[in-house]
C-alpha cells in the first residue's frame, strides 16, 4: 500500500490530537464501509513541514493494517511494523518433527495454533491407543477441530468440541466477534473434558468455559457458565500423584496496557517524550493517541492489531519503557500516578494456579501467582502453560514474547511442587530457527517411544500473524540435573 497525496477526503470522522503532542497528526476517517478510507496530515519527517497523504484500507485483518502501518512509516516516519523489516535468518536449530503442514479439512480454516495433544489409551477408546489433537479455531465456524493419530504420522479430522450451531450459551459467535482459543483435553475415570477461552458475550472480555463428553470425539456439552472469568486465557489442567487437581491459566492483560497507554497519552500527550526515546517512536505515539477516540470503538481483537506498532515500540526497549514509566510513576501523583500504576501492573502477566475440584467444578482455596514475565526474550507477556510431573519434580512449559514475530519462543521452569516456586531456564528452550518462526504453547504427552515429547505450533517463515497457517511440530525432551533439554537422539 502507498500513500498518495491527501486532502481530498471530506466526508466521515475528524480525528484531531489534543494540545501537547510532540507530533500532531490529524486523521480524517472515512464514513464506514471497505475498503475504509483514511487521509493523515501530519509533519513531514525530513522537513517538519506539513504534508497530507491518502490510504485504504482493504480489510481488516492484520495484514491490512500492517500494509496501512508500513505505508505510514514510509511517509511520515512512524515505526515500520515488525513483520515488514527485512528479517535476518535465525541460526537456532532444533530437530523439529513436522507432524501436520497443511489442513486437513476445508471446515479447520486456520490451522493448529495452541495445539493441546493427550494420549487416550484402547480402554478408554474401545479401538485401540490414540493422539487425539485439540486446537485453537479463532472466529471459525466450527470452533475447535479435533484430530486423531494411531503413530503421530497421519491425521483425520473426528470432529468438533463444538460444530457451527452448537457454541456455549455465554460465549461470543461471528466473524471477527469470536476468539476461541486454546482448548485442552483431560481424562478422568467417567468422562473426558476440554478446557477452553472464548468471549463472554456480554461484555466481550475473555473467560474460561468447562465442556465435557463420555468420547474424546463428543458431542461434548459446555457449562451454562464460565468457570473463571474477568479477563483470563489459556487454562491447563493437572492432577499429580496424589491425585491432586490444580488448574492454572493466565491473567490476560495483553490488550489491557495498550488501551490503558493510549488512553493515558490521549489525556497527557506531554508525556510521549518522557516515555518513549527515538523520534520514530515519538511520532508512533503521537499517531497512536490521535487515532485512539476511534480504536477504543473497535472489537478487542481489531482493536489489538491497530495498537500492534505501538506495542511494538513499547517492547522494542522493554526494560527502558517500564523504567521510564517508574520514573513517571515517582514524579505523578493523583489521577496520573493512579493510571501509570495501571499500566505498570498491566505489563506484567501473571500466571495463577489454583486447587480445583472437577466433579464440582469449584476453585478450592486461594489462587496464588506461579509465574510472571521477568526474563528480557519474554518482553511483555507469556503464556501457553503446560506443566508435566516427571521424576518427582514439576516442569513448567511457556511460551513468553509476541506470538506473531520470530522473537516468540518457549521457555521452562522447574519446581517441587505444583504451586512452585518455579525456576526458570536461562534460556528459552526453543526458539524461531530457518524453517519455522514462532515455536510455542506446548503441551506434552507420550511420544511413540514412550517417553515425554512436547507438541507446539510454529508458522512457515514470512507468514506470522493473527489467524495465519501454523503447523504442529514435536520434540523429544530429555530431564537432567540441569532441567530439561530437547533430545536429539532416537525418535527425534
Amino acid at each position: 500500500m502507498t500513500g498518495e497525496r491527501g486532502g481530498h477526503l471530506r466526508n466521515g470522522t475528524l480525528l484531531e490530537p489534543p494540545d501537547g503532542a510532540p507530533f500532531p497528526f490529524q486523521v480524517r476517517l472515512g464514513s464506514g464501509g471497505s475498503p475504509l478510507a483514511f487521509a493523515i496530515a501530519g509533519p513531514d519527517p525530513a522537513t517538519a513541514a506539513l504534508t497530507a497523504r491518502d490510504y485504504e484500507l482493504s480489510g481488516r485483518e492484520q495484514n491490512d493494517y500492517l500494509a496501512l502501518f508500513e505505508a505510514i512509516a514510509r511517509d511520515f516516519g512512524t515505526r515500520l511494523p515488525r513483520n515488514r523489516h527485512e528479517a535476518e535468518t535465525p541460526s537456532f536449530t532444533a530437530p523439529y518433527r513436522v507432524l501436520l503442514d497443511r489442513n486437513v479439512a476445508p471446515e479447520i480454516w486456520y490451522g493448529y495454533g495452541d495445539p493441546a495433544v493427550t494420549l487416550v489409551p484402547g480402554e478408554r477408546t474401545g479401538h485401540g491407543d490414540w493422539y487425539y489433537l485439540f486446537a485453537t479455531s479463532n472466529d471459525a465456524p466450527n470452533s475447535f477441530p479435533i484430530l486423531k493419530s494411531r503413530t503421530l504420522d497421519s491425521w483425520e479430522l473426528a470432529g468438533f468440541v463444538f460444530p457451527e450451531g452448537s457454541k456455549p450459551s455465554w460465549a461470543a459467535d461471528g466473524l471477527n466477534v469470536s476468539d476461541y482459543w486454546a482448548p485442552e483435553m483431560h481424562m478422568t475415570p467417567e468422562e473426558f473434558l476440554v478446557y477452553f477461552t472464548a468471549r463472554e458475550k456480554k461484555d466481550g472480555s475473555l473467560a474460561i468455559g468447562l465442556a465435557r463428553s463420555r468420547s474424546p470425539e463428543g458431542p461434548f456439552e459446555s457449562d451454562d457458565t464460565p468457570l473463571v472469568r474477568g479477563g483470563v486465557i489459556d487454562p491447563h489442567l493437572l492432577v499429580d500423584r496424589n491425585g491432586r487437581t490444580f488448574l492454572f491459566w493466565k491473567e490476560d492483560s495483553n490488550d489491557v496496557w495498550p488501551a490503558l497507554l493510549s488512553a493515558f497519552l490521549y489525556a497527557r500527550p506531554d508525556r510521549v517524550d518522557a516515555l518513549f526515546a527515538s523520534p520514530e517512536d515519538r511520532r508512533t505515539a503521537s499517531l497512536a493517541l490521535t487515532l485512539w477516540p476511534w480504536v477504543m470503538t473497535l472489537e478487542p481483537m481489531e482493536r489489538f492489531l491497530v495498537q500492534q506498532v505501538l506495542i511494538e515500540a513499547v517492547v522494542a526497549d522493554f526494560a527502558g519503557f517500564r523504567q521510564r514509566l517508574q520514573a513517571l510513576l515517582d514524579g505523578s501523583s493523583g489521577e496520573d500516578g493512579q493510571t501509570v500504576r495501571h499500566i505498570l501492573s498491566a505489563l506484567r502477566t501473571p500466571v495463577y494456579a489454583q486447587e480445583f475440584d472437577p466433579r464440582t467444578r469449584r476453585l478450592l482455596g486461594e489462587r496464588r501467582i506461579v509465574l510472571e514475565n521477568d526474563q528480557a526474550w519474554e518482553a511483555h507477556l507469556i503464556e501457553g502453560i503446560w506443566v508435566l510431573e516427571h521424576a518427582g519434580r514439576f516442569y513448567m512449559f511457556y511460551s513468553g514474547n509476541d506470538f506473531s514475530t520470530p522473537e516468540y519462543g518457549t521457555g521452562a521452569a522447574v519446581a517441587d511442587s505444583p504451586l512452585g516456586p518455579y525456576r526458570k531456564m536461562r534460556q528459552p528452550l526453543l526458539r524461531s530457527s530457518a524453517e519455522w518462526l514462532g515455536p510455542g504453547h506446548p503441551s506434552v504427552a507420550p511420544g511413540p517411544d514412550g517417553e515425554p515429547w512436547l507438541f507446539l505450533h510454529a508458522f512457515f517463515p514470512g507468514e506470522a500473524g493473527y489467524k495465519k497457517f501454523r503447523a504442529l511440530l514435536a520434540v523429544p525432551l530429555a530431564f537432567g540435573t540441569q532441567g530439561v533439554s530437547v533430545r536429539t537422539g532416537p525418535g527425534g
